[in-house]
């Protein structure tokens, strides 16, 4: 394909964004559609009187991915965002009374520990050493390229050495997240605690593969952030960097169908019927729903049968709650667990029905950045998870309930007797809202599940294997949800497709070319 046709990026989250950017920065002529009128997708905000909420993510790990796509157009990310390491990282709250915080550093970590119950400080050490070893597994074969399945991951021929072997046997495959932990830390509250990580990308510690242990020594090692202003900050600052590098922003434009030719994407077409050519198309929509509703035909009946078994991830209600009075109480980050999580995961994952009582995420911002409510007030956002949309939920009619639900539990475990007396202003989203603000499969906030012992860490690959010229990113392709994830897969996807369509020599021998400076 002529290198003077533009790529198309369909679809303006995070993924997107860090497609266009290290595209554009490795010489690449791009247009960004979005078919809202926003860019950064889920990291969306809130501003309701006087007050300011992030609307997706609010949790920033591993910042070093972001900043790769700042270094492949020799940007210092430093200079564009004001990230603030939070430490203790997150506070837990349990339904018996007792408050723990998850701390970054590994022997204060365990002593806690320790005290609550004898023989866990050593045995989280050893979770950790185990993380660890699993993240070094992940940089070398799972990270940072395209990979589908198994044998994407590592050329047996060319690699079957004893090192090889003895890293393949570290991923304890046929093992599950859950049991990793237990065999380990024994305290049901400090084992639910850690299980909750899976929760990064909306599957059950119990169904999830045991190679997902690994974010453990990522959080510990990367560190927790938040940029100041809010996740927001993250696409403001892509949004610009891909205006410096020339993408072509198209906000409010749909993109419809993606045309192929002969194997090959040819064109995409918009939703006024306009035909673009392109030489390729990196798509940030869902990877189901790119097949199913954008290609079509063999291409996406191919793509359907390879992963059949895959389902949704979880989805979640989120309240947007703005606060006349702050709770002293509260870390940036917490945790209102259920009082029995087996139960909790069996509604959500299996049942499919929303849990009775849900663990629930709290966001209170305003200790780190008082700017997001007036002052003395506080932004406080409140998810809790539920199952990807079934067959005949209404959730225009289940809400009004399951808030109540919600905020029951805030009074009883998390200490907030009075919430409803301090709310001066509220929004929500429901699984409904997402699946219809964002495209996503069924409502799910994390693309598809991780679950299966042996095969549950992979997603669709970056390179699509059923269509020439198309590249696929965000949470529902490799490496799957979360933000470093996505943006790590943007930038996989952008990789591949120089690699595939240009030598892309030049840029990745200087690390990537200057703000400003586009090759026609």
């Amino acid at each position: 394909m002529s290198a003077t046709l533009p790529v198309a990026v369909i679809g303006g989250g995070l993924a997107g964004l860090a497609s266009a950017c290290t595209l554009a920065a490795r010489g690449w002529p791009v247009t960004l559609f979005e078919k809202n009128g926003w860019f950064g997708g889920k990291a969306a905000v809130l501003e309701q009187d006087g007050f300011r909420f992030d609307m997706g993510p609010t949790i920033l790990t591993v910042p070093e991915v972001l900043r790769r796509v700042f270094d492949e157009a020799g940007v210092d990310m430093d200079e564009r965002l004001d990230l603030r390491r939070l430490d203790p990282q997150w506070r837990c709250f349990f339904e018996d009374g007792l408050v723990l915080d998850l701390e970054e550093n590994i022997e204060a970590m365990a002593a806690r520990l320790e005290a609550l119950s004898p023989g866990d400080g050593d045995g989280y050490r050893r979770l950790i050493e185990m993380s660890r070893g699993l993240h070094e597994v992940s940089e070398n074969f799972f990270f940072w390229k395209s990979v589908g399945g198994l044998r994407d991951t590592v050329d047996l021929r060319a690699n079957m050495d004893l090192s090889t072997l003895r890293q393949v046997l570290s991923l304890r495959m046929g093992s599950n997240v859950a049991r990793e932990i237990r065999r380990r830390v024994a305290d049901p509250r400090a084992s639910q605690m850690l299980d909750h990580m899976t929760q990064y990308v909306g599957s059950s510690p119990a169904l999830s593969p045991a190679v997902l242990c690994s974010i453990a020594h990522m959080q510990a090692q990367g560190g927790v952030w938040y940029p100041m202003g809010g996740t927001r900050a993250v696409p403001d600052a892509l949004i610009r960097l891909a205006g410096e590098l020339g993408v072509r922003l198209q906000a409010g434009v749909d993109v419809t169908r993606i045309v192929e030719r002969d194997g090959r994407v040819r064109a995409v077409e918009t939703a006024c019927g306009e035909q673009i050519k392109v030489s390729a198309v990196v798509s940030n929509m869902d990877s189901v729903r790119t097949m199913r509703e954008l290609v079509g035909g063999e291409p996406a009946a191919a793509f359907a049968r390879r992963w059949k078994r895959k389902r949704p991830a979880c989805s979640g209600v989120v309240l947007y709650l703005g606060l006349d009075r702050g709770y002293e109480h509260l870390l940036h980050h917490d945790f209102l667990f259920s009082h029995d999580p087996e139960q909790e995961f069996e509604d959500i994952y299996r049942a499919g029905i929303p849990a009775a009582d849900p663990t629930c995420y709290l966001a209170a911002p305003a200790r780190t950045d008082p700017s997001v409510a007036p002052p003395g007030g506080e932004a406080l956002y409140v998810l809790a998870h539920t199952p990807f949309i079934r067959r005949g939920q209404d959730w225009e009619k289940m809400f009004p309930a399951y808030r109540r639900t919600i905020l029951e539990k805030l009074k009883r475990c998390g200490g907030m007797p009075d919430i409803e007396d301090r709310i001066v202003t509220e929004a929500h989203l429901t699984p409904q809202d997402i699946h219809d603000r964002y495209r996503v499969l069924r409502g799910a906030i994390y693309g598809l599940a991780s679950h299966g012992a042996f095969t549950g860490a992979f997603k669709p690959a970056n390179r699509s294997r059923e269509l020439a010229g198309l590249y696929l990113a965000g949470g529902a392709a490799h490496p799957g949800p979360g933000m470093p994830m996505v943006l790590m897969s943007g930038w996989i996807a952008a990789d591949c497709l120089d690699r595939d369509l240009g030598d892309g020599s030049a840029a990745r021998a200087s690390g990537g070319a200057r703000c400003g400076v586009v090759r026609a």
